[in-house]
């Protein structure tokens, strides 16, 4: 099959995966739907690239598709299961009071679209190069090594997340333990790892370097856009002592806490 007709096939497959997402939003008025199908995207991506079009379908062709579902399984399957029954992100919920009744059609493009149009940057690795042969180099080696390391930073920031959140004497205080007292935003450093990581596998030659803007994109997303600042201009605002957190606590990359006298003495302040 020609580079042309897996690149229209998957700009179709996510094109559909996204109108029909838009579609489900407007009755329940929620646009953070395609958020918990981010990570299921990449999935039917790298499915439908290995069905339709991979030249060989031996054990070690199975590498990429299997990296890609444990990670996209894992984080629909939490972003499912910590929104459930909760009501629209508030980062849509702004959106939707800015713009009143223009937002479905907003919505579709500024949300599904947008987040379509980066999905399939950041999948081209996993498209153009999913049949490259697998020589266990010390390229390859150092791909699995980085996704490993991502997706524990990710699940294991999930997980004490969600731990610390449910613990009703800390509503509103700052989640400063384990992973999160050395990054503000373990789970985000996770997810772009994890893609450094896949696009290290699939780089088979140095002429293919391009495709390292993918995970670049990836990576800029969640530092300038749609996640780190969305979410701190935020938590700035209803979550005590957090201004502290951000002077004491490295914003992406893991390192240790600038000072623990000035974490000891922010904390002292605001105790009764």
């Amino acid at each position: 099959m020609s580079l042309f007709s897996m690149l229209l096939a998957t700009v179709m497959v996510i094109g559909l995966l996204m109108l029909l997402l838009w579609t489900v939003s407007l009755p329940y008025k929620d646009a953070s739907l395609v958020d918990r199908f981010w990570g299921l995207g990449f999935v039917l991506v790298v499915w439908v690239r290995f069905t339709l079009y991979a030249v060989n379908h031996e054990p070690q062709s199975l590498l990429l598709p299997v990296l890609v579902t444990l990670w996209g399984l894992r984080l629909s399957g939490y972003l499912t299961w910590r929104n459930w029954g909760q009501s629209e992100d508030f980062r849509y919920r702004t959106m939707r009071e800015r713009h009143g009744a223009r937002f479905p059609w907003v919505s579709l493009l500024t949300v599904f679209t947008l987040q379509g149009v980066v999905m399939w940057v950041v999948a081209l690795p996993l498209v153009l190069r999913q049949d490259a042969p697998l020589d266990w180099n010390l390229r390859l080696i150092a791909g699995v090594l980085l996704w490993i390391i991502g997706f524990a930073f990710e699940s294991i920031g999930d997980f004490q997340l969600a731990r610390f959140k449910s613990q009703s004497e800390n509503q509103g205080q700052v989640m400063d333990r384990g992973l999160w007292r050395f990054t503000r935003h373990p789970n985000y450093f996770g997810n772009a790892l994890v893609w450094w990581g896949l696009t290290i596998i699939a780089l088979t030659r140095i002429e293919q370097s391009w495709i390292l803007i993918s995970p670049a994109v990836m990576t800029l997303c969640l530092l300038y856009v749609s996640g780190v600042p969305m979410l701190e201009s935020t938590l700035a605002k209803r979550t005590v002592g957090y201004r502290q957190y951000i002077q004491r606590t490295s914003r992406f990359l893991p390192w240790p806490p600038r000072s623990n006298q000035d974490h000891l003495a922010s904390r002292s302040t605001e105790t009764p």
